[in-house]
């Protein structure tokens, strides 16, 4: 494989524009139990991965923005079928990246497989998924992590009852997900992940 140009300049294009417009289109929910858009997010996965531009040993990519907008869009809203319309769209490597970023591709969201299996499966997945998807999935759980614990510091372990899952599944969850990206190698968003997660089991206890 040749030696791609870390050095490459991040360029938007009306692509993101678009992006941004089908992402608000699409996402019209709120986050579990709140009234924060769910745009806020989505946006905020894809300002971390822009901010790593020239700070990982890889370019990033528009299409990497692009990914980190779209990425829970064929989980939540139409699996394969979504992902078919993001490659007709924004093209096969946005497409790809989200395949590699979804735990499930059921169209019907409340027909999802147990959380169990679907986050076991895609721990047994995600170490062959390209460095590119790990930067993404890390920014995605980085953001989630760093929400739970300042709404954590809001109103305590009440926290934990807006998730599927208790506190000790969601901090084993965070915890495996670190084994995978360690493994493949670190950067500043997994290294901040980590922290925040060890500052997340330190006040839970």
């Amino acid at each position: 494989m040749a030696t791609r140009d870390i050095d490459q300049q991040l360029h938007l294009t009306d692509r993101f524009s678009r992006a941004i417009d089908y992402a608000r289109h699409l996402h019209i929910e709120r986050r579990k139990a709140t009234r924060i858009p769910y745009m806020a997010h989505l946006l905020g996965v894809a300002s971390l991965v822009m901010g790593e531009a020239g700070q990982v040993p890889f370019p990033v990519t528009e299409d990497m923005v692009i990914a980190a907008l779209l990425h829970d869009a064929a989980e939540d809203h139409g699996g394969q079928t979504r992902i078919a319309d993001i490659r007709c769209n924004f093209g096969p490597e946005v497409a790809r990246m989200i395949e590699g970023l979804s735990d499930t591709f059921t169209e019907d969201p409340c027909e999802k497989e147990d959380w169990d299996y679907r986050k076991k499966t895609y721990l047994e997945r995600l170490p062959q998924e390209s460095p590119e998807t790990h930067l993404i999935s890390a920014a995605d759980k980085l953001y989630n992590a760093r929400t739970i614990l300042d709404e954590f510091r809001a109103v305590g372990p009440k926290v934990w009852d807006r998730f599927h899952r208790s506190r000790d599944k969601q901090l084993w969850y965070f915890n495996e997900l670190l084994k995978v990206f360690k493994s493949a190698g670190t950067n500043r968003i997994v290294e901040e992940l980590d922290r925040v997660v060890a500052e997340l089991v330190r006040i839970s206890r």
